[in-house]
């Protein structure tokens, strides 16, 4: 049934992509397709806009037009279809997502102090298993009372010396804020963060926009669990070098 009511509209010339508004929308009324955040359906738009304050290139706009009227119960239907999806996602007794503990080779400060520039990188700095966020339970053991730190997928691959920087001490988890489910990353941040008494936060991305929405991340998942950890963030360029 169409009724006159107020719904967004997205701008696509000005959207660069980011996500925040899929982060922001609380109904999931939102997807990035091809690039550009679209409206799933109108029926999970509820035409409040709170998916417009964290929108960093002003795309989206609230608009009053003709649509389908705002189902609510279609969107619990919809939040609840991407729960048991993401559910049947988690791999159960699968070896790559068993939960391992391990501490790196240990060595002296005079070998450190002597290692040459080009092996700096040699010696892996994970000390756990699994690394992905979507695998790792809020419950996993090396959790609790980490030092944590959130990096982009591709932040690794941008930066030959990324253990040596940022990996020394902390427990990571990796993630694509693109790609992946962002409202199931708010959820398991949020469980993380209530339950694991995490002392500090490093997030490292990428300078692209699509990175940029791993804070809104966080910043949702800390206000949804009542915590305000201190936590930082590092910037990378598409070369590996440290912009912020």
């Amino acid at each position: 049934m169409k009724v006159k009511r107020k719904i967004i509209e997205i701008n696509e010339e000005l959207c660069n992509g980011c996500g925040q508004c899929i982060v922001d929308c609380a109904e999931s009324a939102l997807e990035i397709v091809d690039g550009k955040a679209k409206i799933v359906a109108e029926k999970y738009c509820d035409g409040l806009g709170a998916c417009m304050g964290g929108c960093p290139t002003g795309a989206l706009s609230l608009v009053e037009r003709e649509c389908e009227d705002f189902d609510e119960e279609a969107v619990e239907e919809l939040l609840k279809s991407k729960k048991e999806v993401e559910t049947k996602q988690t791999p159960c007794g699968c070896p790559s997502s068993a939960l391992q503990t391990f501490a790196a080779p240990p060595q002296s400060p005079c070998q450190a102090a002597n290692k040459p520039k080009s092996m700096a990188t040699g010696q892996s700095a994970l000390t756990h298993w699994p690394v992905q966020i979507r695998l790792v339970p809020a419950s996993a053991p090396f959790l609790k009372g980490a030092d944590l730190l959130i990096a982009a997928d591709c932040t690794p691959i941008a930066r030959a010396s990324f253990h040596e920087d940022f990996m020394a001490g902390k427990v990571v988890l990796m993630g694509c804020p693109k790609f992946d489910d962002r409202e199931s990353y708010v959820q398991k941040f949020a469980e993380i963060f209530a339950s694991a008494d995490i002392k500090s936060i490093t997030s490292v991305i990428m300078e692209v926009p699509c990175c940029g929405s791993m804070r809104g991340i966080i910043d949702q998942a800390m206000k949804q669990a009542g915590k305000n950890i201190p936590a930082k963030e590092v910037v990378l360029s598409t070369q590996g070098q440290i912009l912020s």
